[in-house]
């Protein structure tokens, strides 16, 4: 598998062809959308955005020569059928009234399960992702088989189909679920609309690297993002648990690379497209720069590691 991660969309998209009325209909969808995710978060969310982990499926999803919309996709699947896979086994053993070492005993023997089929799970939603997207070739059984047995895994095509609905019925069939590019694209869809003269052409390419380094140093951003809002160098766990619902706002998170796509390429148009994002989603021109302010300053002190 490529040792080195580079954010190669597999078309190139075509800006500003797309009706006011669709854009309309396609902005109000993602901000419902983005309103109820953030409603009904689970206390879990985000705990398996690990960077590895992240990693590990943008590289899978590059290796396989899939568009990245179907590995932030896979991500987002993975999150939430876990979320609620162990969700449901966990309390299972309270709800039968187990004594804490017997309940302990079930832990360690669901987890010491999962770690097995963990691998197959990851794969399986990078696969299912891949059947969702239009711009993405398709990873069929025979691909899948070949694929994981040239990295260490050798899988019956009967696993992996017992593993795909296994996902499928632990998301209810709800596979639509919401991923940062396509936040990403639409807002940039809509910027070019109303400002004609901002290269969102150009700026799609580098919000892709953005976004990738975003995900990638997702911990360290969120926590200086933290700290620069509260003003306090130690958050207490208060405000770090009302802070999930900012990290898990992907309409924060599509303005905000965006914002340093333009600050990085266009720096002279920094605050027209500031201002726009913000006229678009009602997000402070505060928050925006905020957030492009701690990305920004990360991804400097990065380069010079």
């Amino acid at each position: 598998m490529a040792k080195r991660l580079l954010c190669t969309p597999t078309l190139t998209l075509r800006f500003r062809e797309a009706s006011f009325d669709l854009l309309t209909d396609f902005l109000i969808n993602i901000n419902e959308r983005n309103k109820e995710n953030i409603k009904y978060l689970s206390k879990c969310s985000g705990n398996l955005k690990d960077t590895r982990l992240i990693e590990h499926i943008l590289l899978m999803t590059q290796e396989l020569r899939l568009d990245p919309l179907a590995g932030y996709h896979a991500v987002e699947l993975l999150q939430r059928f876990m979320v609620k896979y162990l969700t449901d086994l966990l309390t299972t053993a309270t709800l039968e009234g187990a004594a804490a070492d017997q309940a302990r005993d079930y832990e360690d023997a669901i987890f010491d399960k999962l770690e097995e089929k963990f691998p197959i799970i990851i794969f399986s939603c990078v696969q299912l992702a891949s059947k969702l997207s239009l711009h993405s070739r398709v990873i069929d059984n025979n691909t899948a088989v070949n694929f994981l047995h040239s990295v260490g895994y050798n899988v019956s095509k009967q696993t992996l189909l017992e593993t795909e609905l296994m996902i499928l019925k632990g998301l209810e069939f709800k596979l639509d679920a919401p991923n940062p590019l396509t936040y990403v694209e639409i807002l940039l869809e809509v910027l070019g609309y109303n400002e004609p003269s901002v290269p969102v052409e150009r700026l799609h390419e580098l919000c892709c690297h953005v976004l990738q380094f975003v995900s990638l140093q997702r911990t360290v951003i969120y926590d200086a993002l933290l700290k620069t809002t509260t003003h306090c160098v130690s958050p207490s766990k208060e405000q770090r648990e009302k802070f999930v619902t900012v990290t898990e706002d992907y309409m924060l998170l599509g303005v905000g690379v965006i914002a340093v796509a333009t600050f990085t390429l266009h720096v002279r148009k920094w605050e027209q497209v500031v201002a726009e994002l913000s006229h678009i989603t009602g997000i402070s021109r505060r928050s925006i720069s905020e957030f492009a302010y701690v990305t920004l300053k990360h991804l400097v002190e990065t380069s010079y590691l």
